[in-house]
């Protein structure tokens, strides 16, 4: 069985402090997706996936690298869903390696109901 190690304050993992900045419950999920966005005179589009998401933010693994702080343009690919769930303005808030979150700023009244439709599923799902 492994030991867990007694942590001070001040050795306290920073994932600690990204989960408790955290307003709202995250649901682990796996959904396709793709991102895009600009990084000075470049274009970035990259694919992935959602690994985890709520109503305010998204989890995801990606095959092209983002900064903290970025702008992109996110299309989810939902289930039974033909048409992509459009967050036209996201904000990189932590990245590490090929794992990054996202904020989710501007999203319509149509793909932000069908947001926490998917969400509510999910709910269901697991309990």
């Amino acid at each position: 069985m492994k030991q867990m190690k007694h942590l001070r304050g001040s050795e306290t993992p920073s994932s600690f402090h990204a989960i408790e900045r955290r307003r709202m419950r995250r649901h682990c999920v796996s959904l396709a997706l793709m991102y895009s966005g600009v990084t000075g005179d470049d274009v970035l589009i990259g694919d992935g996936s959602a690994v985890d998401l709520s109503e305010g933010g998204v989890g995801i693994r990606g095959n092209c690298p983002v900064k903290i702080g970025m702008e992109l343009t996110l299309f989810l690919y939902l289930p039974n869903d033909e048409e992509p769930l459009l967050v036209s303005e996201v904000v990189v808030s932590w990245a590490t390696g090929s794992l990054f979150g996202v904020e989710l700023k501007d999203v319509s009244l149509r793909d932000g109901d069908r947001l926490r439709a998917l969400l509510h599923a999910q709910s269901v799902a697991q309990a």
